[in-house]
């Protein structure tokens, strides 16, 4: 079997304060952090046995979960693991880089997020030179608030060619045609980002090739959808995953719109689909980077 699995825990605490996000500065309890770490050992141990099935693995933890030392090791080892093709993890970046030197490059790789106000730029930017040393893959992105335009242009400028710039629509936030346009000049394809897309009755790889799985094991088609498809660990999910039409209006998170089968995310990010890196990318001008090659993104239905 090839699946992709989505793994979000009882993680819930963050290091950062960012006034768009509900788990700002949220501190989990001590017990609530055992609980983590052993829902996280109990994931990768099951990861690690299904040696006849070829896994990809992508952690989208509601706080930050490279902070905490059984995140750095779990994506080390499943890094390591010759039946797991991918191991990535969605990071503000805020821990340091030297685990790194113990994972497989060639399997793990991070989708990082800079967070203006919440850490220097410059040590933000020391970090992901570092993971081009380090020979990681990773993109970076930035949420596409008025007030994070500069930073942004400053990153894109600043950040190796070669890395991708992505825009995120900001929740709840409408764009003129205009301000649009400012953020597409970064990120080719924030107009993927820049409205929900129209899901409903539409064939989507969640629910047969890929899954999300809770802290407990229980398995859904993605984390938007409530409705279980069975256990990770008794094995019952296995006869519920199939093909099936997406239940909800619309779709607005790239977790999510990136696996309906009606948009062309899958070749955009050939190869790079969990950790966020475009299959294309050429240099433009220094300091910036276009994507040639792939579909031309219309604006989605609403």
């Amino acid at each position: 079997m090839d699946l992709t699995l989505l793994y979000r825990g009882p993680l819930a605490s963050c290091d950062y304060d960012c006034p768009y996000c509900p788990f700002a500065k949220r501190r989990d309890t001590t017990a609530q952090l055992r609980a983590d770490r052993a829902a996280l050992e109990r994931f990768a141990a099951w990861v690690a046995e299904r040696t006849d099935d070829r896994l990809a693995v992508l952690f989208t933890p509601w706080g930050e979960g490279l902070v905490r030392s059984w995140y750095r090791r779990t994506l080390a080892d499943l890094s390591r693991l010759p039946h797991v093709r991918r191991v990535a993890i969605q990071t503000n970046l805020s821990c340091r880089t030297d685990w790194l030197a113990e994972a497989d490059p060639d399997t793990l790789a991070l989708w990082c997020t800079y967070h203006p106000g919440q850490t220097p730029y410059e040590r933000f930017l020391t970090k992901c030179r570092e993971l081009s040393v380090r020979g990681v893959r990773f993109s970076v992105g930035v949420v596409g608030l008025p007030e994070h335009l500069d930073a942004a242009r400053r990153l894109r400028a600043d950040l190796p060619e070669h890395v991708y710039l992505w825009i995120n629509a900001a929740e709840g936030h409408t764009y003129t045609d205009a301000e649009a346009d400012l953020w597409t000049g970064l990120d080719p394809l924030f107009p993927y980002s820049r409205h929900p897309h129209a899901s409903a009755g539409l064939p989507c790889r969640t629910g047969e090739s890929v899954v999300s799985v809770d802290g407990d094991g229980t398995v859904r088609r993605c984390h938007f959808v409530p409705t279980p498809l069975g256990n990770l660990y008794d094995g019952s999910y296995r006869t519920a995953l199939r093909p099936r039409p997406c239940p909800l209006t619309v779709c607005d998170c790239h977790i999510g719109y990136v696996h309906l089968e009606t948009l062309p995310l899958y070749d955009v990010f050939a190869g790079g689909v969990l950790e966020r890196v475009p299959a294309a990318a050429t240099p433009r001008t220094p300091g910036n980077a276009v994507l040639v090659g792939l579909p031309v993104p219309r604006p989605p239905s609403r």
